[in-house]
């Protein structure tokens, strides 16, 4: 058995920060916590990202839920993504339990019932403020990445968005776009190759059936206006505690195609829109993906390369990602190393597959003299985690294995009265739930091929009005030449003359 004094030493020299930071829980040692061995997370490497990982009901949710809570009171902003609708919950204070107790006393900090200002929002038909981008704000690169489509139909989708900008056709939802490719091919077709080159009927068909593909998913739902304006996620409330805005997820886990396409958008509007940070000690903002395999579980390689190289540069905005999900695995390496701060809950073995994985998982984290990391992966408790983290000088800190703190608000969702009250008392849902659809490159469009048709059938009517013209100055003509007869003729067919002739030819008869 290690010496429980040194192991204290080990931990409080390890997790000593000089500025703010949030407290996770105590270290434990041979399965139980030592009081005060507090583990600390600085909030300056906060925008290092992180992941929080582990088997279905080991706490992955909870520690979640500690985490927003705790950068709400430090004044920091937080997006949750609930995929499971559980988090709701935040909005109200814990109603406490001698277990929550016990769990406290045991680490050695107090607990205190707490509830925290949350905005619900909402990607689809749910109630919550709700949360659009228009098809010209995703640009033409990050609609072809998330299309999946091939390099020569990306090149014609620029195109189509620099139609769309040189004549201001707004593209702002889905069906813009489809009308634009419809014209492209079809009444537009002869101005367009003029002016951009030859657009093929079958990339473009190709394309519409991509369109049609995440239509079904629901995305037409999301591409349209207001706009959310992403300033919004970073309020605080009267007391300088930051929002906690939750997005309402639990009606598209079947659609991870939507989901990913909402997170790239999300990703890359807070990336060029946020001013660089620098070393500012603290985020500005924390967003924790809840069930985050469905990112990747259907992103192309293309998308893959978008989500890893905004990974990799949002930090620098002020900006930490913290993906949550079972195995470690689920996330691509090239993103996983990334990750400051790792919170890896119990992992079951039940197969010699399970064993590898969990092997794997443990080379992941530092060598520590006092765990066998593989062994400590399948033996952690209902609210107990490995911790490794980045110190403030970004060093990694010491790995403990850590009992919790348990969440300050209640660790179960509203009710129904609750959650319509909550949401009824948005500042912003005023804001962004108004539908609107104002003239765009659909109607523009329309109008133009309306136009083009109403000029064709004027030129028509034109063109009948003057052969109709000239086959009546034929006739007129026709007409007066056979009025014009000569002298000789004038004569020859006067009745005067007709009688003689007929009076001469009667004689000759009889």
């Amino acid at each position: 058995m290690a010496n429980r004094e040194e192991f204290f030493d080990h931990i409080s020299q390890g997790y000593t920060t000089k500025g703010e930071a949030i407290t996770l829980g105590a270290a434990m040692l041979d399965g139980e916590a030592v009081t005060n061995a507090l583990v600390k997370v600085p909030l300056k490497t906060l925008n290092r990202h992180g992941l929080i990982a582990g088997a279905t009901g080991t706490g992955k949710t909870k520690t979640l839920q500690v985490l927003a809570e705790n950068l709400s009171d430090n004044g920091i902003p937080v997006l949750l993504m609930d995929m499971k609708g559980d988090l709701s919950g935040i909005a109200k204070a814990s109603p406490g339990h001698p277990k929550i107790d016990e769990r406290h006393q045991a680490i050695g900090i107090p607990f205190t019932p707490q509830e925290f200002p949350v905005e619900i929002l909402s990607l689809s038909e749910q109630d919550g403020v709700r949360l659009r981008a228009t098809v010209s704000e995703f640009g033409p690169v990050l609609i072809s990445r998330i299309l999946d489509v091939s390099e020569t139909q990306a090149g014609i989708i620029s195109i189509l968005f620099k139609y769309c900008d040189d004549n201001q056709f707004p593209l702002l939802d889905l069906k813009d776009f489809k009308k634009v490719l419809q014209y492209a091919t079809g009444e537009g077709k002869k101005e367009l190759q003029a002016e951009y080159g030859r657009i093929s009927p079958a990339s473009t068909g190709a394309i519409l059936r991509k369109i049609v593909e995440l239509e079904q998913q629901g995305a037409d739902l999301f591409f349209g206006e207001k706009s959310f304006d992403t300033d919004d996620l970073l309020r605080v409330d009267d007391n300088g505690r930051g929002y906690i805005n939750i997005v309402r997820l639990t009606d598209i886990q079947d659609r991870p195609k939507l989901f990913s396409t909402f997170m790239l958008c999300l990703l890359a509007e807070i990336y060029s829109s946020f001013p660089e940070q620098g070393d500012s000690g603290r985020p500005e903002l924390v967003i924790f993906i809840d069930e985050a395999h469905l990112i990747f579980k259907e992103a192309s390689d293309a998308l893959l390369d978008q989500i890893e190289s905004i990974v990799k540069l949002i930090r620098s905005k002020g900006v930490g990602l913290y993906f949550v999900t079972q195995n470690p695995t689920d996330v691509p390496e090239e993103v996983l190393s990334q990750l400051g701060l790792k919170i890896q809950h119990a992992l079951r073995a039940f197969t010699a597959k399970d064993r590898k994985a969990i092997k794997l998982t443990a080379e992941n984290y530092p060598i520590s003299d006092y765990y066998e990391t593989d062994q400590v992966l399948t033996s952690l408790g209902i609210g107990e985690a490995l911790v490794s983290a980045l110190n403030e000088k970004g060093i990694p800190t010491p790995l403990a294995a850590t009992l919790l703190r348990a969440p300050m608000s209640r660790m179960d969702v509203l009710e129904p009265k609750e959650l319509q009250d909550l949401i009824r008392s948005s500042q912003l849902i005023r804001d962004y739930n108004e539908e609107i659809d104002r003239e765009s490159a659909y109607e523009l469009l329309n109008e133009k091929i309306a136009r083009a048709n109403e000029e064709e059938a004027r030129e028509k009517a034109r063109q009948e009005r003057e052969a109709a013209s000239t086959s009546g100055r034929k006739r007129s003509s026709s007409s007066r030449r056979s009025s014009r007869r000569s002298p000789l003729e004038k004569v020859l067919t006067s009745p005067t003359v007709i009688r003689s002739v007929l009076g001469i030819l009667n004689k000759m008869i009889k």
